[in-house]
């Protein structure tokens, strides 16, 4: 079959989420500047920012240019009032959620505390409550995205156990927000794949588009692969669980549910608090230097097993410990991985501020709900 040429219609949605994305991604914009952006006629975008305007997707927010002669330059920017979307971050013991509007603006931020042992009922409740509550800042709720630690099946999306033996009510959390806000509103994914994505959000336009996150910290120790832009998961959603990774001398592994005995026993919380410790430090005391010397060597195992299996070109230190260690541990740990690994591979700092898994979970919330609203 020969090409068909686009429709009007066809041709008109497709400069419109053309435009969407940009003032999603750019932020506000005059007409001239999205004529210049998207190389659209000058009637074009007019009657573009018209239809917009009627659908409700974007808004006259300001006008520019009043250091100069004539009318002064209608600014627009998304409207975000049509809908708002929720990211949650997941832990054994306390449930973080933030809502923001379909612009990205943050409408409501809350935490909801679950003492171990809380029985599965009530700690539904819980986060149900905690969610209701900060939705009724916003507009309807369009899309939830979930991340919690464990595997998560890519196909079924559930997850596949719970980490902790007290946090059986993880297994049931998506249904019951799917029950609160529909069945096809919410999306479930481990914490790490979302820092990932977040990561990327940051480090993609900087032309990094291959990397692997070495989360180190307070969720424990796991990792996400970006490669070509895409986050990979793996056939069971198992895809980074760094945790497990066999380590010489550190201990026999017991259980495929129990990570004690791989780099978890090294590069874990309770291990790195131990090491520092032992060298009579803080653990957030990286500038003495042969504490950091020695946990860049531990760090070192995670990283070489994304250099020399998948070569991403460049490993992220994420996660508490990888914050806090900042650039000096990051380039401890490539200084070390280049004396033992043959692929070169540069170690970095996260570029995400404040808390990178609801950073990706909203992102994530977003690209849906806007897959969903736009044309």
């Amino acid at each position: 079959m020969s090409p068909q040429p686009a429709t009007p219609q066809t041709a008109r949605a497709i400069n419109d989420r053309a435009a969407l994305s940009l003032f999603a991604s750019r932020g506000a914009l005059t007409a001239g500047q999205l004529q210049q952006a998207t190389g659209l006629a000058r009637p074009t975008v007019t009657e573009l920012l018209g239809r917009l305007g009627s659908a409700g997707l974007i808004e006259q927010i300001g006008e520019v240019g009043a250091d100069r002669r004539g009318p002064n330059a209608r600014l627009y920017a998304l409207a975000g009032q049509r809908a708002c979307v929720a990211g949650i971050d997941v832990r054994t013991d306390i449930v973080y959620v933030t809502v923001t509007d379909l612009a990205g603006r943050t409408l409501a931020e809350r935490a909801a505390p679950i003492a171990p042992g809380t029985p599965t009922p009530a700690a539904l409740d819980a986060v149900i409550k905690v969610l209701s509550d900060a939705v009724h800042a916003g507009g309807p709720l369009s899309s939830v995205s979930i991340g919690m630690p464990g595997l998560i099946n890519p196909v079924t999306g559930r997850v596949a156990r719970p980490v902790a033996a007290d946090a059986g009510w993880h297994a049931d959390l998506a249904q019951a927000v799917r029950d609160r806000t529909g069945p096809g509103a919410v999306t479930l994914d481990n914490e790490v794949n979302l820092a990932g994505i977040a990561e990327h959000r940051v480090i993609g336009p900087l032309g990094i588009d291959s990397f692997g996150l070495l989360w180190v910290g307070d969720v424990g120790v796991g990792a996400s692969l970006i490669l070509d832009g895409a986050l990979r998961r793996g056939a069971s959603g198992g895809a980074g669980e760094l945790g497990f990774l066999a380590v010489p001398g550190v201990g026999p592994q017991r259980s495929p549910y129990d990570c004690a005995g791989g780099l978890f026993d090294l590069v874990g919380l309770p291990a790195v608090a131990e090491l520092a410790a032992a060298h009579g430090v803080k653990m957030t005391d990286v500038s003495h230097a042969p504490y950091r010397t020695e946990l860049a060597e531990r760090i070192a195992y995670g990283v070489a097993a994304f250099a020399l299996v998948v070569d991403p070109g460049a490993v992220v230190l994420g996660g508490e410990l990888g914050r806090i260690g900042g650039e000096p541990l990051a380039e401890a740990v490539e200084q070390r991985l280049a004396e033992v690994c043959p692929v070169p591979t540069r170690v970095r700092t996260t570029a995400v501020p404040g808390n990178p898994i609801l950073t990706g979970a909203v992102a994530t919330a977003l690209d849906r709900a806007r897959a969903v609203l736009w044309p």
